[in-house]
């Protein structure tokens, strides 16, 4: 038998707080770590498999052999399994082949805290280091500030794998798009760029939801060092950078989590709490304390160690429900009778508290669909805790109007201003995500009614009115240019599509409207709160039109908006407005430079003393077809 030298990286405090669950940087303990003993340079091993009768660390560099490097078992009691075997190097392949006391059985896994892992099929993990030296200081140092709520948050979502492909189809890595990704959100203006999950994963038609190396950048693309120089020049562009994180399932892989150590070690034994019959995936078990820190400890390493700005949680209201996806006695209730977990909700709220305790200027970000209470709101108040949540009812709703032949929507207004009603109870971000534009529901273009023009300017007039709604903003990649076919995984987007100028006349209303959003104090200084949006008339059905007013900290700074739902040009249209002054035209949908028809508003647009909408004041307008538009006071 090889050496296995005896040395641990724990102190007897690292154990207790791993048992309490509340050891939060495991990552620093557990896995494989390149370490000096005695002056001898080798790699430290430890997991956790508090079921096994043996582990062995199995690799290239001992023929896979069971046996040959036996770890040790900790006398504490932990389940934590440790060694030191000299000589190896960075680079090593390895997995651990562990045999339980349950029946014998004997499972081989990848290291759960595997900082690098074989490129897909292959499936062991490498051992690695996380040696960076990074530029962007100046960021970190002001990340508070880009992130802050009442900043501008504009959100581009990305698929590292379609956004864009090489000759033959091939992956673009990590550092090509570091060139090409990060030119391309600059130009767009865009504030934010969030990846959809880049963490290890075996099945590319799962997207990168159904995760086995939590702590590994997927080998796809290239290194995690790769990974770091893209996180770094997007920094370095003034661009944040948000992870999909996926807390809420796993798969059943024989290399993953699952089944790990011949026990329900990660997953809940009980399997109307512990398998989502969804997406045909385990549920992790939250009442277990080793579980939540395993969890918390990975949402601390993305922050940690590679400057994430933010984690968007996946999936939130399957996590919350103990009925979610399951029929009458498929779940049991919980001790007060209700539907909720509340293992699941402890922990929720244990996450947001340690991630926004010892991180300045991060947010995390609920994707959470039903009307559980609170989700954005402090944990001392009530709440989980999350800095925002996914607004999916004014999704949902706004595409169903937009759909609508504009001959109907006078009947349906209700459908789009019926947000309002609810749209400061949470500090909501507006999503159109890879979910809108993926089975059947065509792409967000194709979801408008009428002719090419009709189409065209009813995605400028969508774009305009959630730009203009309070909320952040989130759009997938390729509807900033109307990409007309449904997104597909496998191929790029359709790039060839920007020759086209109702193509690039979208990708400029884009731009214009980052450039009005981030230059606008009033569209987002108060954009979770009531006092930063006002109605001027909501009742126009019969013209189907709306016009609103968002506020900023001055009132001087205030912005006029007016959506004309039909293609009816509106001459002479009258609002009513609060104060004195004049008005002038500062973004118009129905330019002639985004593909519109080229009806504006003109020069200075005079108030007069003439009462109207309930207000004092009034002022004329023409009202494009199929637009927004937007006025400041001059």
């Amino acid at each position: 038998m090889s050496n296995v030298i005896t040395y641990s990286l724990f102190t007897d405090f690292d154990i207790d707080l791993f048992k309490a669950g509340k050891h939060f940087r495991l990552y620093e303990k557990l896995g494989a770590h390149l370490v000096e003993v005695d002056g001898v340079k080798g790699v430290y091993f430890a997991v956790w498999a508090p079921t096994a009768k043996s582990v062995s660390v199995v690799g290239d560099f001992n023929y896979w052999t069971q046996g040959e490097h036996l770890l040790q078992v900790r006398w504490d009691s932990s389940g934590i399994w440790e060694g030191f075997i000299p000589n190896l190097d960075k680079g090593a392949i390895y997995k651990y082949k562990i045999q339980s006391h349950i029946d014998g059985i004997i499972t081989e896994k990848a290291d759960p805290f595997s900082l690098y892992c074989e490129k897909p099929p292959y499936t062991a993990s490498v051992v690695w280091d996380l040696d960076y030296n990074w530029k962007d200081e100046k960021w970190m140092q002001l990340r508070h500030e880009h992130n802050a709520l009442d900043k501008p948050y504009s959100v581009y979502e990305v698929h590292l794998g379609s956004w864009k492909r090489g000759d033959d189809n091939k992956f673009l890595t990590y550092l090509e798009l570091a060139d090409d990704l990060v030119a391309y959100v600059k130009e767009t203006g865009f504030t934010h760029v969030e990846f959809m999950p880049v963490m290890e994963y075996p099945y590319d038609p799962s997207w990168g939801y159904q995760l086995v190396g939590y702590f590994a950048p997927t080998s796809r693309f290239g290194k995690p060092q790769d990974f770091m120089v893209l996180v770094d020049k997007l920094h370095q562009a003034g661009i944040g950078v948000i992870l999909d994180w996926v807390p809420s399932h796993f798969p059943d892989d024989a290399h993953g989590l699952g089944f790990f150590d011949g026990s329900h070690l990660y997953e809940h034994p009980d399997r109307r709490k512990g398998y989502h019959p969804d997406w045909k995936s385990l549920v992790f078990n939250y009442g277990r304390n080793e579980v939540r820190a395993f969890l918390i400890s990975n949402a601390v390493f993305w922050l940690q160690n590679y400057h994430v700005d933010g984690l968007r949680v996946d999936a939130v209201a399957s996590m919350l429900y103990l009925d979610y996806s399951r029929n009458e006695g498929e779940w049991e209730p919980n001790i007060y009778g209700g539907r909720e977990n509340l293992e699941t909700i402890s922990f929720l709220k244990e996450f947001n508290e340690v991630i926004y305790a010892n991180f300045s200027g991060v947010q995390t970000i609920a994707e959470e669909s039903t009307s559980f209470p609170m989700v954005s709101r402090p944990t001392f108040t009530g709440g989980l805790g999350f800095g925002m949540k996914w607004m999916m009812g004014w999704m949902h709703d706004t595409l169903k109007y937009f759909q609508k032949e504009t001959v109907y929507r006078k009947y349906h207004q209700n459908d789009l201003t019926f947000s309002m009603t609810y749209a400061f109870t949470e500090n909501f971000m507006l999503p159109f995500s890879h979910d809108e534009v993926v089975y059947g529901k065509q792409s967000i273009v194709y979801k408008m009614p009428g002719d090419e023009w009709q189409k065209f300017a009813n995605l400028r007039l969508l774009y305009g009115y959630m730009f203009t709604h309070p909320g952040t903003k989130l759009l997938f990649m390729g509807s900033e240019f109307g990409q007309t076919a449904e997104w597909n995984f496998e191929n790029s987007l359709d790039w060839h599509l920007l020759k086209y100028d109702y193509h690039s006349g979208i990708k400029d209303v884009i731009k214009d409207l980052n450039q009005l959003y981030k230059s606008s104090p009033a569209l987002y200084e108060k954009q979770f709160s009531g006092e930063g949006f006002e109605w001027i008339n909501y009742s126009d059905h019969q013209n189907a039109v709306i016009s609103y007013i968002r506020k900023g900290n001055k009132a001087e700074e205030n912005l006029i908006i007016v959506c004309n739902l039909t293609q009816v040009i509106r001459e002479n249209y009258r609002i009513g407005i609060s104060q004195k002054g004049n008005l002038k035209e500062i973004f118009n949908s129905d330019s002639k430079l985004y593909g519109g028809s080229g009806v504006v508003n003109s020069g200075i647009l005079k108030i007069e003393s003439s009462p109207y909408d309930g207000r004092d004041f009034s002022v004329e307008l023409i009202l494009p077809p199929l637009s927004v538009t937007v006025y400041s006071f001059v």
